[in-house]
């Protein structure tokens, strides 16, 4: 794959973030714990104590610089190509946990994020170019496609399945209830934030899209959906390993935000493909004009 100027920025803003948030992990995780040891009650069983604890917060801080970089990443390359690289933030709370949390992580784990970051880097190096968009109005009309919206509704009639039926009964024993919940909100999030990204972007450049209602909704969607990633995403950590949620979190995260991304982008794309075949039978016709 040969990186464009904007993906190459993409590129850098994605690793500087996976640093950010791997290491967000281990310290929200160490503020858990302190403000657990003082209150007696587990952000997993409903406590927010951990609200008080500023170890917490700065890992909180920690995690939305590393965000704000995701975040403007979207901006300048596709999410198949940002999201992947998450598998670094795996590598580096991982890495802290074992230092700072003295949590193990066992053979099978290391080959598990072994074979996370293998894949990530095929998914990259095969990562398309992205085709320019020229207003929000145009991303809206993708997210509306009917294809989308089945994509949508399905993750929402799941995410209530998990919170008010799953989580009750196995939360606090399956980790992948509240991973679940976070990895299935996070995907819309990542296509709102692309979206609202993108309209930041074509605003600074001049071509103002805050006018547009389109934007403010997806705003709302990107608060609402990170506010739920990090209530559960604090109870996962509470709950289990670190080493455990951050690799099962990641790949969950990144299936379903690809999948998203395929299904949203798809048919631009294939108009993209018709239109260059046309232009190319335009092109041949005429030259065959010519010839005659």
């Amino acid at each position: 794959m040969v990186f464009s100027n904007d993906n190459l920025k993409g590129f850098v803003l994605s690793l500087l973030s996976s640093g950010f948030i791997g290491s967000s992990f281990v310290i929200k995780k160490k503020g858990l714990r302190r403000a657990a040891a003082v209150s007696g009650v587990r952000a997993g069983v409903g406590g927010y104590t951990y609200l008080l604890e500023p170890l917490w917060w700065i890992g909180m801080i920690t995690m939305i610089i590393g965000e704000v970089a995701n975040f403007v990443a979207y901006a300048f390359a596709p999410a198949v190509l940002v999201t992947p690289l998450g598998a670094l933030s795996i590598i580096v709370s991982a890495v802290l946990a074992h230092i700072i949390l003295n949590e193990k992580l066992h053979p099978l784990g290391i080959l598990g994020c072994v074979m996370c970051i293998a894949g990530s880097v095929i998914i990259i190096i095969h990562a398309p170019q992205e085709q320019p968009i020229s207003s929000v109005q145009e991303i809206w009309n993708m997210a509306t496609q009917p294809a989308f919206l089945l994509y949508v509704g399905s993750v929402i009639i799941l995410v209530f399945i998990l919170i008010f039926y799953f989580s009750p009964q196995c939360g606090h024993t399956n980790v992948v209830v509240f991973t679940g919940i976070c990895s299935l909100m996070g995907s819309l999030s990542v296509m709102s934030v692309k979206a609202l990204g993108t309209s930041l972007k074509l605003t600074f450049e001049g071509n103002n899209q805050l006018l547009y209602p389109e934007t403010w909704f997806f705003m709302i969607v990107v608060a609402t959906c990170v506010v739920t990633q990090m209530n559960y995403l604090n109870k996962a950590l509470d709950t289990f390993n670190t080493a455990l949620v951050s690799p099962i979190y990641y790949v969950m995260f990144t299936s379903l935000t690809i999948l998203a991304s395929v299904i949203m982008f798809k048919n631009t794309e294939r108009e993209n493909i018709e239109c260059t075949t046309e232009n190319f039978h335009v092109k041949n016709s005429k030259t065959h004009s010519r010839e005659i």
